[in-house]
């Protein structure tokens, strides 16, 4: 009888369905249900259609199974015989899906405060690295999700506990998978792995939509210059990269007979250089020539004997010397 007069006061209700305060953003919602396993969504594709939920509702397909499922059990009735409806049992689910471990409300004079049950932490000695989310090409990007690259050991308490400690960043969902280096041969035989390529993937739902860094390859050709020269200012990259070369190099050829650093690395840097340094003795000589034919044809002598001791000889002697 109970269940016939739910029918009938659905059947005949005028208004909307009440909206859970918890509720997802429409965007983050088909954020959450894009990023769901191939397992689940197909799972949730072959439901009947009276299994599945209306299309105004806040509630997953797994959601609205169990919120049916006690429901029929009788176990959301209060005392005076109302069931509770969909947005209150989200509102109650959700609040204690994002209940943070190891902390309890007291009332402190009729305030009600946070207290920390276990052993607070200050410094705590795990990185989460944050890196781009994994997009497949032609589909945007989804800015309701987070992916971290985390230890072994971080569990998703560990993760949603930080993320709030931390950064004050609300998150709806969290699916973690484990990835193993695999095996390497060294050089006498044996079979090693290496450590960075262990690691713990948690992907992170998020209240707050948060747009990762443009790559590279998307930006516009004026936006990329930017970039780089920002990156250039900050970080010194080409610096750096240039001193990398530098230091591989000198250290690498300065045993070899004959060889000095000359600053150029690349051949058709070499090249150039010599080029450079060939046509400025050209023109060097060629002033010298102009300079001694005008010498002549004054009648003052070209080589004059008064140079004085430690006095630099002129440029144009040089260039004689050195052609």
């Amino acid at each position: 009888m109970q269940a016939l007069c739910r029918v009938a006061r659905r059947l005949y209700s005028t208004q909307p369905p009440e909206r859970a305060a918890s509720a997802l953003p429409n965007l983050a919602a088909a954020a959450r249900d894009a990023s769901a396993p191939m397992a689940v969504r197909e799972r949730r594709e072959r439901k009947r259609a009276h299994l599945k939920p209306p299309t105004n509702s806040d509630l997953t397909p797994s959601e609205y199974s169990g919120y049916r499922r006690a429901l029929a059990k009788g176990e959301l009735m209060d005392q005076r015989g109302r069931d509770m409806t969909e947005a209150e049992w989200l509102d109650a689910l959700n609040e204690r899906r994002t209940r943070l471990r190891g902390l309890k409300v007291t009332d402190n004079h009729g305030e009600k405060e946070l207290q920390v049950v276990g052993q607070r932490i200050y410094l705590p000695n795990i990185i989460f690295r944050m890196v781009r989310n994994h997009t497949p090409t032609g589909k945007p990007y989804n800015p309701y999700e987070a992916t971290f690259r985390v230890p072994m050991s971080v569990t998703k308490t560990d993760v949603r506990s930080y993320l709030s400690a931390v950064y004050g960043v609300k998150t709806t969902y969290i699916r973690t998978a484990n990835y193993f280096s695999p095996l390497y041969r060294r050089y006498n035989g044996a079979k090693t792995t290496r450590s960075y390529r262990t690691y713990k993937r948690a992907v992170v739902g998020l209240v707050d939509p948060f747009y990762y860094p443009q790559a590279m390859e998307d930006m516009t050709a004026e936006d990329r210059k930017k970039r780089t020269e920002w990156l250039n200012e900050k970080f010194a990259l080409d610096a750096l990269k240039r001193w990398r070369r530098h230091e591989l190099v000198r250290t690498s050829l300065s045993g070899s007979k004959n060889w000095r650093f000359t600053g150029h690395l690349r051949r058709d840097k070499i090249l150039k250089a010599v080029a450079r340094s060939r046509s400025r003795v050209l023109r060097e000589v060629e002033d010298v020539k102009e300079e001694m034919a005008d010498k002549r044809a004054r009648g003052i002598p070209i080589f004059s004997g008064d140079t004085k001791r430690g006095s630099q000889p002129s440029k144009w002697r040089e260039a004689l010397l050195a052609n």
